[in-house]
Parts: C-alpha cells; sequence; structure tokens
C-alpha cells in the first residue's frame, strides 16, 4: 500500500440515504454509484441489506452496474445480517463486508446492557463470519469517539487478528475536537501492535461542525481510508464532506498525500445528488455551495479580474466549474461592471463607463442582484442577445383539460435560438405535452420511467419529476421541479432532451 494514497469511502447511498425524505429508488441509487464510480472513489458502500428488501435489491443491482470501486455491504454483528450482506454482494466484482459493534460504555451500558469482555467476543466472532464469505472485511467500533482508548485499542488488536483488513473509527456523534479525534487515532498506530496488518478508516459527523477537521486530523495522524458523503449529507447534521477533503488534499500538496478523485466532476454529481434526494446545498457551502466562487464585492471582484488567486485559492475549474461568478450589486466597482459588458459584447471604448456606471447604481439600490437583461435595458438595447441560446428552452406552455374535454397542449420551445411551436392532444394533460413536444422534435424517444414525488406534502407543495428516457439505445435522465405537476414534467423531459443533443 502507498503510505500516501488515501482511500475514499463514500456512503451517499447508505448514510447518507438515511436522511428522511432523501430515500432513492433502486433506478436512481444505480445513476449516483455510475458517477461515482466515475468521480473515482474507491468503496462505495451501497446500503444495509437486511434493513429491507429494497436495500438488498439495491446492493444487488448496484454491485452488477458497477465494477471499479469495491462494492461494501452493512451490517451489525450477527450471523443473519452478514449472511444478507454476502447474498447482497455475490455479484460484485469486489466486495467488502462492513460489521462492527459498539466501543464507548455508553453503547455498551445503555444500547448493549452488557460488558466489555462480550462485546469484545462478539466483534472477533462476526469478524470471523465474516471472513467465510469475503477476503476484505472493515470493522467498525460505533461511537469510537468517546470510547476508552485502552478498550478500542484492545478491541481493534483484536479484530485485526481475527481477520479485519480495515478498522473504522467512528465519531458517530460528532463529539470530538479534532485535537482529541487525531491524538485517538495516533494511540491506535502507537498501541495497536498488528496495526500495520490494516488500514485505519475514519467516520466522522457533523453535529458540531468539525466532522471535515475531524478527518483531517486523522489523516495527517495516520487513517488512510476517509469514510464521506457527497455535499456532506448524512444522519442529523451530515457527515464528512467528500468534495471538502478531496479539495484539501489537493490544494495542500505540502501536505503529501493523494486520492483517485477526478476533481472535475464534482460540481456535477453535486448537483446531481442534490436534486435526487431533494436537499439543496446550502448557498455559503465550502467547494459546491452556489456562492464558493461568486463575488459581489467590488475590491474583491476587482482583485479577481486582476488576479485570480487574489481572492481565489481554488480554481474553479478544477471542480467542474467554467468558471467563477463576479455578481453585479450596488457593491460592485467598474471593474465588475467593465467584464460584465465586454462579456456581453459592448465595446467599452465606445462607451462613457462613468455616466453608465452612475446608471447602473441607480439601477443596482432598487434590485437586488442585476441580471445581463438588466444590462441591456440599461445599454438601451431591450432585446436579449444570442450569447445564450443554445441549448432548449420552453418559452409557452399551455394547456387545456377537464371533464369531458380531451386534454390539449401547446408548446413553444427555443432551440439553439429559434422557436418552434406544436399542440398536440394526449390521454392527459402530461401526455398532450410531451406529444406537442414529440411533434417538434420529430425523433424517436420512448419514456422509460417516469415518477413523481412531493417535496414534503400537501397540494401546495413543490413536485419533483423523475424521468427516464431512450435513444438510439441509450438512456438519459431528466429532471423537473415545480408546483405544476404538468410544467415540472416538461422541464424533466427538455433536461433529458438537453442531455441527448
Amino acid at each position: 500500500m502507498d503510505n500516501n494514497r488515501v482511500y475514499v469511502f463514500d456512503t451517499t447511498l447508505r448514510d447518507g440515504e438515511q436522511v428522511p425524505g432523501c430515500q432513492l429508488t433502486t433506478v436512481e441509487k444505480i445513476v449516483v454509484a455510475k458517477e461515482l464510480e466515475a468521480l473515482g472513489v474507491d468503496v462505495i458502500e451501497a446500503g444495509f441489506p437486511i434493513s429491507s428488501p429494497g436495500d438488498f435489491q439495491s446492493v444487488v443491482e448496484i454491485s452488477k452496474a458497477v465494477s471499479e470501486p469495491v462494492i461494501c455491504a452493512l451490517t451489525r454483528a450477527n450471523t443473519a445480517d452478514i449472511d444478507a450482506a454476502a447474498d447482497a454482494l455475490k455479484y460484485a466484482k469486489r466486495k467488502r463486508i462492513h460489521t462492527g459493534i459498539g466501543s464507548s460504555d455508553m453503547h455498551i451500558k445503555y444500547k448493549f446492557n452488557s460488558t466489555r469482555e462480550n462485546i469484545l467476543e462478539r466483534a472477533v466472532s462476526a469478524v470471523k463470519y465474516a471472513r467465510k464469505f469475503v477476503d476484505d472485511v472493515e470493522f467498525y467500533a460505533e461511537d469510537a469517539g468517546r470510547a476508552d482508548n485502552a478498550y478500542l485499542a484492545q478491541m481493534i488488536e483484536a479484530v485485526i487478528a481475527a481477520g479485519a483488513t480495515v478498522v473504522n473509527i467512528p465519531d458517530t456523534n460528532g463529539y470530538c475536537l479534532p485535537e482529541q479525534y487525531g491524538a485517538k487515532i495516533k494511540y491506535l498506530m502507537d498501541h495497536v501492535s498488528n496495526i500495520d496488518k490494516a488500514i485505519i478508516s475514519v467516520h466522522c459527523h457533523n453535529d458540531l461542525g468539525l466532522a471535515t477537521a475531524n478527518t483531517m486530523a486523522g489523516i495527517i495522524n495516520g487513517a488512510r481510508q476517509v469514510e464521506c458523503t457527497i455535499n456532506g449529507i448524512g444522519e442529523r447534521a451530515g457527515n464528512t464532506s467528500l468534495e471538502e477533503v478531496a479539495m484539501i488534499l489537493k490544494t495542500h500538496h505540502a501536505l503529501g498525500y493523494t486520492t483517485g478523485i477526478n476533481s472535475k466532476r464534482i460540481y456535477e454529481i453535486s448537483n446531481l445528488v442534490s436534486n435526487m434526494m431533494r436537499m439543496p446545498v446550502q448557498p455559503n457551502k465550502a467547494i459546491v455551495g452556489r456562492n464558493a466562487f461568486a463575488h459581489s464585492s467590488g475590491i474583491h471582484q476587482d482583485g479577481v479580474l486582476k488576479h485570480r488567486e487574489n481572492y481565489e485559492i481554488l480554481n474553479p475549474e478544477d471542480i467542474g466549474l467554467q468558471s467563477n461568478a463576479i455578481i453585479l450589486t450596488a457593491r460592485s466597482g467598474r471593474h465588475a461592471l467593465k467584464h460584465h459588458l465586454e462579456r456581453l459584447g459592448y465595446k467599452i471604448d465606445k462607451i462613457n463607463l462613468d455616466d453608465v456606471y452612475t446608471r447602473f447604481l441607480e439601477m443596482a439600490d432598487s434590485k437586488k442582484e442585476i441580471t445581463d437583461h438588466d444590462l441591456q435595458t440599461l445599454m438601451g438595447d431591450g432585446a436579449a442577445n444570442n450569447y445564450d441560446d443554445k441549448g432548449i428552452k420552453v418559452t409557452l406552455l399551455q394547456v387545456v383539460c377537464g371533464d369531458p374535454l380531451r386534454p390539449m397542449a401547446t408548446v413553444k420551445l427555443q432551440i439553439n435560438g429559434e422557436e418552434k411551436e406544436a399542440s398536440a392532444a394526449g390521454n392527459g394533460p402530461v401526455n398532450a405535452t410531451i406529444n406537442a413536444i414529440h411533434n417538434i422534435i420529430n425523433d424517436e424517444i420512448t419514456i422509460d420511467e417516469f415518477s413523481i414525488q412531493a417535496m414534503h406534502g400537501g397540494s401546495e407543495d413543490v413536485s419533483k419529476v423523475n424521468m427516464r428516457v431512450r435513444h438510439d439505445g441509450k438512456s438519459y435522465y431528466g429532471f423537473g421541479y415545480s408546483t405544476d405537476i404538468v410544467n415540472a414534467s416538461v422541464h424533466a423531459y427538455v433536461d433529458a432532451l438537453n442531455k441527448i443533443y
């Protein structure tokens, strides 16, 4: 093993999916798993097979669909759980069983009503039993963050002797300070005689906002596997954010650690997981929040435009973004305004910039944010330029339905700048709308899967539409949101069309 290689264990589909309202279908899990494979994760924790028939089947199907990463299934320290995991992993090219038990006195007494000695026996027995099915067994010492270090070291030494290849030291409740957690990992490195026979893994929760800091402390003190999720989703306040750890290691070259993550795919998979799991990313979220590379302060904007690294330690292109965002507000300076006007095609040498800036400030004082259309209005050009005309956009949707009326829909699409309109009937408003789009597109496209989910519940709720379509033998996924089901369906279909064309 390369001692400087940090292995990335993604648990988005297990720990992340436990968040209320974030449950995914098996098909959706496969989509995420394939993107995780493309991202370069080393291990995908695909589920907890014994917990439900759906979770069991998801592990089976992900095992068939993904070939590069290790596919991992979670169990408790009992034979029934381990049997279910082994059965679910039968199609995996590379497989791991993740078993374990509580290690803190709190869990031993109040969760298991047991003793340290009995828990140690159960831990060893579970690992030995799991090794009958797979060569790669990971053991988790639940609530290790609050466990007595001497007892934890005894447990870790025993499970490695029993055959564990990876030992997971979770800060299950997000309790530790980075110094404490790092010291705990170092204690194990120094006091477990056979620690060289296994990889130490860190699994940190974010209850006190310290998950990423604790994970880094673990790496610096000897851990070589990090357990994390996309966007940091997970139980309660979430887990360690994969993108944060990956970019910390990429940015701080002096640490000397490497991962297999292709960082240019981070932004894409962040959006995918956010959309599929109905978990919006907070705007100021590190790395992937919409404000992470946005600048609205005039001083910052001027500095970034002169030299990006004045105010950015990361290159947005490194995570798959085209560029940073210079946001125009009342705090923006002339340099930012000039930048946007030039981007829109205006020749600055023919413009009185001081006059335009004065009018810009008057407009900005009355609006939170200035758009490109606002700038075109400011410059006396009411019509939008064609700088953003690529792709397919819905410009009109009109539906008539009722009882006994036959549903009719009229749709107008802008395709690469050219508007096209069509009408059609159908057996319902969504079907009529899709038929109208087909009349415009005039191509062989089949809808293989169509699902509608309410984000929270209630007649005024936002609906999420997932759609899988087939074109030329390939499948494409589209997603749409709206308080109007027909509108959400149209945008999901158009989203898929844009991926096709």
